[in-house]
């Protein structure tokens, strides 16, 4: 853990489920549980009484004082002005005071600072108004995020949220292909924990894992599904993403998987590259997104993730050479005791 940042077992037991519930309100637990487990310089001020401070400022936030907790992270960084992480906090604490101008002010500093993106200072910028939301979040955000998460990533989504994405792509799959139909061999794109595996292990001749965090393939590897587990981004163009290259032939996939990974991609085209690399002609492609509703477009949401509407997935699937053959739309997830909208899709390659 993080120097600076001890807290209690009572206190991770309160701080665990808002971490996992995907409001914007809790971003400071987002920060904690996101990255409270790495050893990252930029997460300690180097500062014992600057770490102190921010400490008991974030349990006065969680207490709901939420002036105070602004008041005392900015006697933190008083000590240490270039911290980023102490940044994120002092912009997540004013922005709960309804200090949405000193927030935004303190977000731009963030973004001067932190020169991975680590903690996202551009899509927070976005969700407040202040500025365009970006193509894709920081893909160092998302691999620190998913690196830290891995560890209690099952129980928090089949207990907490009772997340169902895996089994209802299983069941979409069943129900256009048939529950006899094998698949020669499945690629998992940003397969997490395995969660997907579980259900398609049985079905396939040869199952391959791909994802950007190292922690959470090797959560996936402990399961014994996956005959290969490397790590991969999809963000990146096929020669660079780590989806190809030997032994990992172009269009070798006659069913490739995206269970809730289009979320935290944004603007679909290079992952739609990489997939119609991967894919054999006439294929499958099965994945799920949240609803973005209406119109054609993807957007940003207050979580920080991306949401896509049905017309803008099936605009990039026509572009890149794949058909629907079946789409639903369904409850992905709880948010708060709230339905979490979304889209699962079955999509044929039609064109090599």
């Amino acid at each position: 853990m993080a120097a600076g940042f001890k807290v209690s077992g009572l206190q991770v037991a309160t701080m665990f489920p808002l971490a996992f519930s995907l409001k914007a309100r809790h971003w400071p637990c987002h920060l904690f549980f996101g990255f409270r487990d790495m050893n990252i310089k930029s997460f300690s001020s180097g500062d014992l009484l600057a770490d102190r401070r921010a400490d008991y400022a974030r349990m006065l936030d969680e207490a709901g004082e939420f002036e105070a907790a602004a008041d005392l992270m900015e006697q933190a960084l008083e000590r240490v002005p270039d911290w980023p992480a102490g940044l994120a906090m002092l912009a997540a604490f004013r922005e709960h005071a309804g200090q949405f101008s000193a927030a935004v002010e303190t977000l731009k500093a963030l973004d001067d600072k932190d020169d991975s993106d680590l903690f996202a200072a551009p899509l927070k910028l976005a969700v407040l108004g202040a500025a365009n939301a970006p193509a894709h979040p920081p893909g160092r955000y998302v691999e620190a995020l998913f690196d830290s998460y891995a560890e209690h990533f099952d129980e928090a989504l089949t207990e907490r949220l009772a997340y169902t994405a895996p089994q209802q792509l299983a069941a979409l799959l069943n129900e256009v292909e048939g529950q006899e139909r094998r698949f020669r061999l499945c690629v998992d794109i940003g397969c997490g924990t395995g969660l997907s595996g579980e259900v398609l292990a049985s079905r396939v001749d040869r199952l391959e894992g791909f994802d950007l965090s190292l922690n959470m393939l090797s959560k996936a590897a402990e399961k014994g599904l996956y005959q290969d587990l490397r790590p991969a981004d999809l963000l990146r163009c096929p020669e660079k993403s780590g989806l190809f290259g030997e032994p990992f032939a172009q269009g070798r996939a006659d069913l490739v998987i995206a269970a809730d990974v289009l979320m935290y991609i944004g603007a679909l085209e290079n992952l739609m590259m990489n997939v119609r690399q991967l894919t054999a002609s006439a294929g499958m492609f099965l994945f799920s997104v949240e609803d973005a509703g209406e119109g054609d477009h993807f957007r940003l949401l207050p979580s920080l993730r991306y949401a896509h509407s049905r017309r803008y997935v099936e605009k990039q699937l026509s572009a890149f050479g794949f058909q629907i053959k079946a789409f639903r739309n369904v409850t992905l997830r709880k948010d708060g005791g709230a339905d979490v909208p979304g889209i699962i899709f079955l999509a044929e390659h039609i064109f090599v």
